[in-house]
């Protein structure tokens, strides 16, 4: 295992960000900023010898400081929406930025993942980077001490540990938004990728992405995943393509959530996870230039998203992403990559 530190490039304020490259001895390599705390690039042996790099990004400090397609991403104080951009706690209304719509998306603005972090820890498999989010930031009540460990293994399994701690009772939902192409991240749609997801339940969603409040089973409808199959096999009945929340039966455990597989790299991806969802966006409608100077268009990466359900602060019977002073968020994700 090795770690290497080198400068990234410069902020527009003039700061200096920073990139973390660890490699095991299986030439799997990991490049990390802490510009957002972001993936940056995540290279892994294929089946014919080759080691594409199989998450989208950009090339370099500008594109992560204006990073509108969230790639790579840590996203917090509350990932995913918030219904009417607002929500109650303790008898108290809180507003936020309505940026989709009326509703709040991954709470912006002045994003998490297009902050400059701090990092606060490094050996040679792992990088740890801290942010504080002030009391009243975003429109959240509370600060909120949140600390995000990348660390990579010798079985190629990069493994991403979410410890954020609050002073007051507020709203915690983080999680890392990295579009994966197994194929390599220039080689187009994923489409063709086979994808298992061991979800038997789903939350539907309005015309906005809001979830209704209903829980439904996925049996016979586009949402089955259980029995592997293509992401395009049904997408045609997915209006813009999959953004669906997937309901995990872990109880908190570590557990494998989903498989995800390359079909011309033979790369397979296990997600593994104790958070209670899984987010799977097929990104319908991405278009902008990444790296390499490749263009990114519709379906070119998914993002497969560990997290609280989507609005859960207002369906009270759903896992809550409430924490009180002193109690942490504490989640671990795990991406395995192997050769199917």
């Amino acid at each position: 295992m090795s770690l290497k530190t080198s400068v990234f490039g410069v902020t527009e304020s003039g700061h200096e960000a920073h990139l973390f490259t660890l490699e095991n001895s299986h030439g799997m390599r990991v490049e990390l900023t802490d510009l957002g705390a972001c993936v940056v690039s995540v290279r892994v042996p294929d089946a014919h010898g080759g080691r594409p790099d199989v998450c989208l990004g950009y090339d370099g400090v500008r594109g992560y400081e204006h990073n509108s397609a969230d790639f790579g991403a840590i996203v917090g104080r509350c990932a995913n929406r918030i219904a009417g951009a607002s929500f109650e706690l303790s008898g108290t209304t809180y507003r936020l930025a309505a940026n989709e719509g009326p509703n709040s998306l991954h709470s912006g603005p002045h994003l998490y993942f297009e902050r400059l972090w701090k990092a606060t820890g490094t050996t040679d498999d792992s990088v740890a980077f801290n942010l504080l989010s002030r009391r009243g930031d975003q429109g959240f009540p509370g600060a909120v001490d949140v600390n995000v460990t990348y660390t990579l293994t010798e079985e190629n399994q990069l493994g991403i540990r979410y410890e954020a701690t609050p002073d007051d009772t507020t709203i915690i939902n983080l999680t890392c938004h990295a579009y994966w192409n197994l194929n390599g991240h220039a080689s187009g749609s994923v489409l063709g990728h086979e994808l298992q997801i061991e979800s038997t339940h789903y939350t539907p969603v309005d015309e906005h992405h809001i979830p209704t409040g209903d829980v439904l089973p996925v049996a016979s409808t586009p949402y089955d995943f259980m029995t592997p199959k293509d992401l395009g096999d049904d997408i045609a009945l997915v209006p813009g393509g999959y953004d669906t929340n997937f309901v995990l039966q872990n109880e908190e455990r570590l557990e494998r959530a989903c498989t995800l597989v390359g079909e011309r790299s033979g790369i397979a991806m296990d997600v593994i996870t104790d958070s209670p969802a899984l987010q799977v966006y097929t990104a319908g409608g991405l278009d902008c230039m990444g790296k390499d100077g490749c263009h990114y268009g519709d379906h070119c990466g998914v993002a497969l998203e560990t997290q609280f359900y989507p609005d859960a602060i207002h369906h009270k019977a759903w896992p809550q992403p409430v924490y009180d002073a002193g109690h942490a968020f504490r989640f671990t994700t795990v991406f395995a990559f192997r050769t199917a």
